[in-house]
This record gives structure tokens, C-alpha cells and sequence, in this order.
């Protein structure tokens, strides 16, 4: 037995762990850009799809459903496939499914590419960093993982600019394109240099918990449905709503009964009673909300309102990247000095901030407006992904990190994808109260109403017969009326998300404190 666990000790790959590290970063890689590429095309796709703004973000929440259910069971297709193998067969997936993306010629067909694409996609982090960091030894792994770190925030740089690109040079498909040279180049390496340890090779997967895994996936895919398309059906009035919603709150509780009594849950919730991770499960929850309204929120609003080209919104978000890439050393060093909670406190308050900095968003603004909250966004979120980790599982044992992992990075897709649905349903609602509450200023009793409308028709009327400038001029007025109602919806969505910022940035302070790990000195 000691000999065995000697071997599993000992084990070194056969090739330059460095080439696995390029290896596992490139389909990471790869899924991140995915992410921040799509964003910027979503008007684009909407446009091209006869779709509207709002159905265009299902291709966003789609993929971060189907992710998020495949994220728990992980582990289980990495023992019975073996984990190198699963990784190809998950970038072969997105790879495939990113093309079907790219030949959609419906909504329909997008979003079921879409849902395929992020199965593929869920595994490709957490199998990444796992073979990652068996191969390499324990003292070269924080070099390894920063490395690694690296790749991750370059990716969200690289992504709006690209995506906007390509975007605008040849079309919103190439979003999805990019991805084919990049997936063969990530199969071809990892056939090449990544190996399975003999424990994995050895590993018998047992049985997945099947009935769990099947009650998760109803559950959340039919509150996405209801999340996704309630907005149009106008709620609780619609039949389906209601029945899609019970069905979801009933498998849940099915799901939460099971598995607290499978004795090999596909999600293990008895690690939320840990304090420290249950309030982190809940922060990372909002960070998901945040984030990803945020990245949706604002490319629509560039190119809807300001007229920005899918490039210039790229350009205009990618310093987020930037602000993150640069944090990243200090929040490093701060991990070692620091108690963990303020720094996830510190982190956000500075999201909150950058957030409310958006909420002051006008006609008028200029590129730099959005460019410094952006770099701002991009600190605070360093601030928070891993200091966060580390006080949530600071306190958990060893063999319960898997599976908290899981949990942690379910709940992050959940929440962005909830996010996504309120933030565009709240846009449309709070528009249409904005422009009731305006039109009362549009008639002919008011003196500016009438000074503006006349401008406008002896303006139109150098051009135009003067029915015809008449109904130009009141056209302009209410094409006004639309952009003024509409950017008051988004001051109110990033107002909203900067108080949820705030209120987390108080909650972070009540976890229990984690003290730095610091490594045995030589005698010991």
C-alpha cells in the first residue's frame, strides 16, 4: 500500500510540464474568449437573426446553463473516460458546436449550438487547472498557476477587440470561427504531451448519481426558459410560466432531498455548512450577476445608443483585462500581508464604484468615460475571484475541495445567467415606464416642446412638402424620446448592480477570518 502511494507521489510526466502548461492553457483559453467575443456581437447577431437585443442575450444564457450543469459531474466522466481523454473529447464538442454556431440561420438553431458548446465547455477550466497542477511539482506550482492566471486575464483583453474585429471586417460569425484552429491546434497537443497519473488510469468510476444530475438539469433549464422568455409572455399572466416555474421549484426540492441522501451525490451540499463557504457560495453568486450584466450591458449600449462599431465597444471594454493583468502581482503579495476579507471587502467596493460610475452614463459621454470605470471594473475583480477562493475553502478539508469547486463555479454561471435575463427584462420594463413618464413633457402646451418641434419642421421643410417635414420632425422627436427612455433603463441596471456590489462588499467582512498559509521552514 505505501509502495502504491509512492508511486502516486513520485510520478512525473514524460514530457516538459511547460509544454503541458501551454497545452492546458490553450483551450481555456479558448472558452474564455469565447465568452467576451460573443458579447460584443450580440447586436450584430440580433440584427442578422431578425431577433430582438433581448432574445439575442439567450446565446449567452444558454451556454452558461448547459456549462453550469455539466460543471458538478466533472470529475466522474474525467475517471471513467480518463481525464486526457475527456479533455479532447470536451474541446472536440466546443470545437464542432462553436462551427454550428457560425452556420446558424436561425435564433433557434444558435442557441441549441449554443447549449452543445457549453457542455463542451465546462469541463475545459477545472480538468485544465487539475492536470495543470499535477504536472508540475509542489514547489513550481504557484509558478505555474500565475502562468496560467496570465493566459486567463490576457484572454478577456484580446476578446472584445477581436470579437469586435472580426466582427466588423467580415462578420458576427467568425465570433465562432475563431475557435475551429484554435480547438485543432488544442486536440493535436493535448494527444501529444498530456498523460493520465496511474491513479487515474487505475481509478473505477463507480456510479454517477443519475437521478440528481437529471433533476439539477430540469430544474435550472426550465428557470432559464422562464427567465429567458417570461419578459414576453408578460410573467404569471402566461399558463406556461407558471407551470414551468412549479415544475423547476418541485425538481429542486427533489433534488435538494436526494442528495443529502445519496451517499455519492453528484453535488455534496453538506459542505455548505461551513459558514465561510456557504457566504462565499452566495458572493460568487453576485459576482456572477455582476460581471456578466455588466459585459452585456454595456456593448449594447455603446453600439445602440452612442453608434460605436463592434470595434471601437471592443476596444472600449478591453482595458478591463488590462486593470485585472496589472492587480493581479499586488493582490498577490497583499493574499500574503493581508486579512483575505478585506481584501475581497476592497475589491467590491471598488466594483461597486465602476459600476455606479457607469449609472452616470449620458449622450454626451466620450470614450475615456468608459474606458476608466472599465480599468477600474477590471482591479476589483482581481481583487475578488481568488481571495474570495481562499476564504470560502480556506477552511475545508482536503478531499472536499473538488467538489466545493464545483459548487463555487456552478453557482458563478448561475448567477451570470440570471443576471443577464433580469438586467435585459429590467432594461425593457424600465424604458417603457421612463418613456410614458417623458411623453407627458411632448405636447403642444409646453413652450420647449414647441420651439423644438418648429426648429426641427423649418428645418426639414428646406427639403421636404410641409406634411412631409411635419411628420419627419415629430419622427426625430420621438426617436429622441426612445434614447433618452432607454439610457435612463441602463442608469437604472447599473445603479441596481452597483448597490448589490455594495451590499456584498459589507457581507464579505462577516466571514471568519483565514490566516495565509505559509510554507514549514527547512527544520521542520
Amino acid at each position: 500500500m505505501e509502495e502504491g502511494k509512492k508511486t502516486v507521489m513520485e510520478w512525473r510526466p514524460a514530457v516538459n510540464p511547460w509544454l503541458i502548461a501551454a497545452t492546458v492553457m490553450l483551450p481555456t483559453f479558448m472558452e474564455i474568449l469565447d465568452t467576451t467575443i460573443v458579447s460584443v456581437a450580440l447586436p450584430h447577431i440580433a440584427g442578422n437573426l431578425s431577433a430582438t437585443t433581448d432574445e439575442a442575450t439567450w446565446a449567452l444564457t444558454s451556454y452558461l446553463v448547459a456549462n453550469a450543469i455539466i460543471l458538478p459531474a466533472t470529475g466522474w466522466f474525467a475517471r471513467y473516460f480518463g481525464r486526457s481523454r475527456f479533455l479532447i473529447y470536451c474541446i472536440v464538442i466546443f470545437t464542432v458546436s462553436s462551427f454550428a454556431c457560425g452556420v446558424a440561420e436561425s435564433l433557434g438553431m444558435l442557441i441549441a449550438a449554443r447549449v452543445i458548446q457549453g457542455a463542451g465547455g465546462g469541463a475545459l477550466q477545472p480538468i485544465s487547472q487539475a492536470i495543470l497542477l499535477e504536472s508540475f511539482p509542489p514547489e513550481k506550482r504557484g509558478m505555474a498557476m500565475a502562468a496560467f492566471g496570465i493566459g486567463v486575464v490576457v484572454a478577456p483583453i484580446l476578446g472584445p477587440t477581436l470579437g469586435g474585429w472580426l466582427t466588423d471586417q467580415y462578420s458576427w460569425r467568425w465570433a465562432f470561427y475563431i475557435n475551429i484552429p484554435l480547438g485543432i491546434l488544442a486536440v493535436f497537443m493535448t494527444r501529444a504531451f498530456v498523460q493520465d497519473p496511474p491513479y487515474i488510469k487505475a481509478a473505477k468510476p463507480g456510479r454517477i448519481d443519475s437521478i440528481g444530475f437529471g433533476l439539477m438539469a430540469i430544474s435550472l433549464a426550465t428557470l432559464q426558459i422562464v427567465l429567458d422568455k417570461g419578459q414576453t409572455d408578460d410573467w404569471f399572466s402566461a399558463p406556461w410560466v407558471r407551470w414551468f416555474v412549479a415544475i423547476s421549484a418541485v425538481t429542486l426540492i427533489f433534488f435538494i432531498v436526494n442528495e443529502l441522501r445519496t451517499k455519492e451525490p453528484v453535488v455534496n451540499l453538506r459542505v455548505l455548512k461551513n459558514r465561510n463557504f456557504a457566504m462565499g457560495t452566495v458572493l460568487i453568486t453576485f459576482v456572477g450577476v455582476c460581471l456578466y450584466s455588466a459585459i452585456t450591458l454595456i456593448p449594447i449600449y455603446l453600439q445602440s445608443l452612442m453608434g460605436y462599431t463592434a470595434m471601437l465597444s471592443g476596444l472600449t471594454l478591453s482595458p478591463r483585462g488590462a486593470g485585472a493583468l496589472v492587480t493581479m502581482p499586488v493582490v498577490g503579495f497583499l493574499m500574503g500581508a493581508v486579512d483575505f476579507r478585506k481584501v475581497v471587502g476592497t475589491g467590491f467596493l471598488l466594483l461597486a464604484i465602476s459600476l455606479w460610475q457607469f449609472g452616470e452614463i449620458n449622450l454626451q459621454i466620450t470614450m475615456w468615460d468608459i474606458i476608466w470605470p472599465n480599468i477600474l471594473m477590471g482591479v476589483g475583480l482581481s481583487m475578488i475571484f481568488v481571495p474570495l477562493s481562499a476564504v470560502a475553502m480556506g477552511m475545508l478539508p482536503r478531499e472536499e475541495m473538488g467538489n466545493a469547486s464545483g459548487i463555487f463555479n456552478l453557482m458563478r454561471n448561475i448567477g451570470g445567467s440570471a443576471g443577464i435575463s433580469a438586467v435585459t427584462t429590467i432594461l425593457e420594463r424600465r424604458a417603457q415606464v421612463h418613456q410614458s413618464n417623458m411623453v407627458s413633457h411632448l405636447s403642444p402646451g409646453n413652450p420647449s416642446f414647441q420651439i423644438q418641434s418648429h426648429g426641427l419642421q423649418q428645418t426639414f421643410g428646406h427639403y421636404f412638402p410641409s406634411t412631409e417635414a411635419l411628420r419627419k420632425a415629430d419622427g426625430t422627436i420621438y426617436n429622441e424620446l426612445v434614447r433618452q427612455s432607454t439610457l435612463w433603463a441602463f442608469i437604472d441596471n447599473f445603479r441596481l448592480l452597483a448597490a448589490l456590489s455594495l451590499l456584498c462588499a459589507g457581507t464579505a467582512l462577516l466571514m471568519k477570518r483565514v490566516k495565509p498559509k505559509t510554507p514549514p521552514s527547512p527544520g521542520k
